[in-house]
């Protein structure tokens, strides 16, 4: 069986929604572009290179992404943005086979809830803060996936 990485990645520190008409214009603010790049510099370091990333469609999240220095092919999906966590599982096993590492950007409480599905009681209580990394791994296919052991968190601070 190929083992299989899953990154969650929540995106950095954004910008206070009343400065924005929408809630998915809002950017990163300074900080949290220093808070993705080191997501960026932390996945390098723990050598976590993905094949693929799932993205959401709100401007932070692409940010981020940008940010973390990533070179991936990357889909941009609004499911991801909009939510629960049930749609993005249903996403996450859509992904090809040849895919061993995924990398998925996106929000609260579906990063920390999905995380939760997979690995029941491995985050703390408070769920994964801006710049949050969760990274499971698990045997078998990306179809198959039901539970995955959370492997290792980070909260990236630049």
């Amino acid at each position: 069986m190929t083992v299989r990485t899953l990154i969650l990645l929540r995106h950095a520190k954004a910008a206070d929604p009343d400065d924005y008409a929408t809630d998915i214009e809002r950017p990163l603010t300074a900080r949290g572009h220093r808070d993705a790049a080191a997501a960026g510099a932390w996945l390098k370091e723990q050598n976590l290179q993905p094949d693929a990333v799932l993205c959401s469609t709100a401007v932070r999240t692409r940010e981020t992404l940008a940010d973390t220095g990533v070179e991936a092919p990357a889909l941009f999906e609004h499911r991801i943005y909009t939510g629960p966590a049930f749609d993005t599982l249903d996403l996450i096993r859509q992904v090809g086979a040849d895919v061993e590492t995924l990398l998925l950007v996106g929000h609260n409480p579906t990063i920390s809830d999905l995380s939760h599905e997979l690995a029941p009681n491995a985050l703390a209580d408070r769920g994964m803060a801006t710049s949050g990394i969760a990274v499971h791994r698990f045997e078998g296919t990306w179809a198959s996936l039901a539970d995955a052991q959370l492997s290792s968190e980070h909260t990236a601070r630049g």
